[in-house]
């Protein structure tokens, strides 16, 4: 017996392999009144076919404006889940339910109840890679692309527990010099590069500019000579005259980059094994098929409770009103 589309987690049927499967995600896109948006970490081809691509504020703030019916997040499951937070009256759909998150997994939200009732005097500053759970305890949600200018727009003399990733929570408090209670949660992704490798990388490209996440290691940032979020990354090699970059972090973004930059090298940081770790095994769980069945059938679909979804609306309205001129 075939199980719910929920359960399955995408819908399992076989795609005409003589199908033109950009044109006919195209012709469903205007019958449906559906927009696309995809992460810079998802697979090339599907960056080719979104209306819009970006990092996790920017995808946000499409959501947010979007006059489309129906939603389909090429992302993970925190993403599509923000979007069904802002447009409660939109259909929002995500190709592969199981496209989860390592660092949202990391933060379960009862766990992460009982550690902000021993902080109750704190203000809580989630990272958007969390879920609406987590959310929903929040006062404040941030991305990499904001979290600096949110942190230093609290006053000094109010605590700070920032969760879930460690990595950019210590990243912030070098930055600001502010002191914050930081939960213990990282990305599979970048907590995976290799120093030594990095170093042998900056030997045998000595021109080369490292560009680094906020969420990777400290003995990673250590040796970059810049530090952002992936729209960041990519604005800053755009800017930049070097013609080398070695880039620390997820390696679905140097699609864009190359194609900024045809005549610049760009080359992913690697991790210490051998595996091709500097790619989201959860951004790939979504493929092209996937996104076209998603779209013909508008399934999985994501759906909130509107109680949860209301208490996870407000830290993120807070973060939209607080990142004026942020981009």
């Amino acid at each position: 017996m075939m199980l719910p589309l929920q359960q399955i987690g995408f819908v399992q049927e076989d795609v005409d392999p003589s199908l033109d499967i950009y044109a006919e995600i195209d012709r469903l896109k205007r019958e449906k009144n559906a927009v696309l948006l995809a992460h810079y970490y998802q697979e090339p081809e599907i960056q080719d076919i979104a209306d819009f691509i970006g990092d996790s504020l920017g995808l946000s703030r499409q959501a947010e404006a979007t006059d489309a019916d129906i939603i389909l997040f090429a992302g993970v499951h925190f993403m599509a889940e923000t979007a069904k937070i802002l447009n409660p009256a939109k259909k929002v759909i995500l190709p592969d339910l199981n496209a989860g998150c390592s660092l949202a997994d990391s933060c379960p939200a009862d766990e992460f109840a009982t550690f902000k009732a021993r902080h109750p005097d704190h203000v809580v500053i989630s990272y958007i890679n969390c879920t609406a759970a987590v959310k929903a305890l929040s006062d404040i949600i941030c991305t990499s692309t904001n979290a600096e200018h949110l942190v230093r727009q609290i006053p000094e003399d109010q605590p700070i527990l920032f969760a879930p990733d460690r990595n950019l929570g210590r990243w912030l408090i070098r930055e600001t010099g502010r002191t914050m209670k930081v939960w213990d949660g990282a990305c599979i992704v970048h907590e995976t590069f290799s120093e030594r490798k990095l170093v042998g990388l900056k030997i045998q490209y000595p021109q080369a500019l490292v560009l680094a996440h906020p969420e990777c290691e400290e003995p990673i940032l250590r040796h970059a000579d810049f530090i952002g979020s992936t729209s960041a990354i990519r604005r800053h090699a755009r800017k930049n005259e070097a013609r080398q970059f070695i880039v620390a972090t997820e390696e679905g973004i140097l699609h864009q980059m190359r194609k900024d930059c045809p005549g610049k090298e760009f080359i992913p940081a690697p991790p210490e094994s051998g595996c091709n770790c500097s790619q989201c095994p959860h951004m790939r769980l979504n493929t092209l098929e996937k996104v076209y069945l998603c779209l013909k059938h508008e399934q999985p679909e994501i759906v909130l409770d509107e109680e949860l979804r209301i208490h996870a609306l407000a830290p993120i309205e807070r973060m939209m009103a607080m990142s004026t001129g942020v981009s």
